[in-house]
């Protein structure tokens, strides 16, 4: 499970994760001996502790995550999201167990429309772009709300008193730290 199109970011390799095999990537150290884990991995490690949020990045990607998100029967416990919304829509109807959520960059007209015509529960949206008036629509609209990627205390202030559901983070050791102290 690689979030980047490249693995340079994250581990001690280089080049683009579509161009290496799965045993290449399970040999690049993540960090500190860390191997990059299968979602299965993921899933048995924040089991009970965490709801997860499994981004789409590829449309053939779809078909397995489905059959692995019923296989384990994580309907509550994990949330798919993607910018392909079209893919977001069929997964709903294919399984209407399912939660979803449409992810997007920008400040569109109309937010719940989006996520409407994908039959998705979530907006996940970059927090740049998050305001009160966005969450009140997305409320309105019977709409979750996951905001990304907040890595600093600056970021999360001006969020907070928007009550979000959920926060994606590439630092939640600062985030959790200042929260605990609050």
């Amino acid at each position: 499970m690689i979030h980047d199109a490249t693995v340079d970011r994250t581990t001690d390799g280089h080049g683009r994760v579509a161009e290496l095999d799965w045993a290449a990537l399970r040999r690049l150290d993540a960090g500190q001996g860390e191997r990059i884990p299968e979602l299965a991995e993921v899933v048995d490690l924040i089991a009970g502790q965490a709801h997860l949020f499994i981004e789409v990045k590829a449309p053939e990607a779809a078909p397995a995550l489905l059959r692995f998100m019923r296989d384990r029967q994580l309907f509550a416990a994990a949330t798919v999201i993607s910018f392909w919304h079209p893919v977001i829509k069929t997964l709903r109807q294919e399984e209407p167990r399912l939660q979803t959520g449409v992810l997007f960059v920008g400040c569109p007209v109309d937010p719940p429309a989006l996520a409407r015509a994908a039959e998705a529960q979530f907006l996940a949206l970059n927090y740049q772009y998050v305001t009160q008036d966005l969450v009140q629509a997305a409320r309105e609209a019977g709409l979750g709300l996951m905001v990304w990627n907040i890595d600093t205390v600056g970021e999360l202030l001006p969020l907070l008193p928007l009550e979000l559901d959920y926060i994606g983070s590439n630092a939640p050791d600062i985030l959790l730290n200042y929260l605990a102290g609050h």
